[in-house]
C-alpha cells in the first residue's frame, strides 16, 4: 500500500507539471511564496477508528526557510495496547520531533510541490502498563504457559531518537497538500522500567528489541502564505 501511495503522488506531480506547462501565454512569477504549512497525519486518525487497541493523533508542520530548505516537525500522542505470545501491555504518551526537509523537486512556474529528504530528532515521554504476562512451567514435559495478571504501571519513562525521512508532498487544490513519508529511526537513549523493556515507544513505534525502528505517515495539510521573495 505504501508503494502504491508513493506512485500515486509521483503521478500527481507529473500531471501537475504538465498542466502548468500547457497553459497558454503564462509568464513565470518573479516571486516565490514563503510561509507555514500545518496539517494532520491521516493514518493515525484512521487507525484510531479501525484498530480497537489504538488511539493516536499527530499534528505536522513545516516552514519554508530558503528556496529548498524547510524547518519541519511533528507533535502527537499515542495510546497503544500490544499483545504477543509472552506479554500484554499498554503504552501511553506524547512526543515531538523537530528537524528539516530538503526539497529535491524542480518545480515549474508557480508550483510548490516537494520530493524531500530530511532529518528529525525525536523525544517521547510515556508510561507502560504491564497488563499480563506468561510464565512457562518447565516441570512438565510439555511446558504450558499460564497468564499472570499484573496491572503494574511504570511512569516517567522517556526516549530520544534520530530519524531519516523521505517523502512527497503534492498540492491537491488551492493551498491544500497531500503527503506521504517513510522514516528510519535510531534509538539514541531511553529510560526503561525495571525488569521490563520498552517494546513500543510513542512516535518511534516498535523497537524490535533493538535500536532501530521504522515509521510512516499520510498527511493532509494547508499552506499559510506569509510573505514573498524574489526568485
Amino acid at each position: 500500500m505504501l508503494r502504491y501511495s508513493f506512485n500515486f503522488l509521483l503521478l500527481f506531480l507529473s500531471v501537475s507539471t504538465f498542466a502548468q506547462n500547457a497553459k497558454k501565454d503564462t509568464v513565470s512569477k518573479k516571486t516565490e511564496r514563503y510561509g507555514l504549512r500545518v496539517g494532520v497525519d491521516l493514518s493515525k486518525l484512521a487507525r484510531s477508528f479501525y484498530e480497537k487497541d489504538y488511539k493516536g493523533l499527530e499534528i505536522v508542520g513545516d516552514y519554508r526557510l530558503t528556496k529548498k530548505i524547510y524547518i519541519a516537525g511533528e507533535i502527537g500522542n499515542e495510546d497503544k495496547t500490544v499483545e504477543d505470545d509472552r506479554v500484554n501491555f499498554t503504552t501511553k504518551g506524547t512526543y515531538f520531533k523537530v528537524g528539516f526537509d530538503s526539497n529535491a523537486y524542480q518545480n515549474w512556474l508557480d508550483m510548490e510541490n516537494m520530493i524531500h529528504i530530511g532529518l528529525r530528532y525525536g523525544v517521547s515521554s510515556f508510561s507502560q502498563e504491564l497488563n499480563s504476562y506468561k510464565i512457562y512451567d518447565t516441570s512438565n514435559y510439555y511446558p504450558l504457559p499460564a497468564d499472570v495478571v499484573s496491572g503494574k504501571k511504570y511512569d516517567g519513562l522517556s526516549a530520544h531518537w534520530a530519524e531519516v525521512v523521505a517523502g512527497v508532498k503534492a498540492e491537491l487544490f488551492n493551498n491544500f497538500y497531500a503527503g506521504i513519508s517513510v522514516r528510519l529511526n535510531y534509538l539514541v537513549t531511553q529510560k526503561e522500567p525495571d525488569n521490563f523493556a520498552n517494546l513500543y515507544i510513542p512516535g518511534f513505534n516498535k523497537t524490535y528489541d533493538g535500536k532501530f525502528g521504522v515509521g510512516w505517515n499520510y498527511t493532509i495539510s494547508y499552506f499559510i502564505p506569509l510573505y514573498k521573495k524574489k526568485k
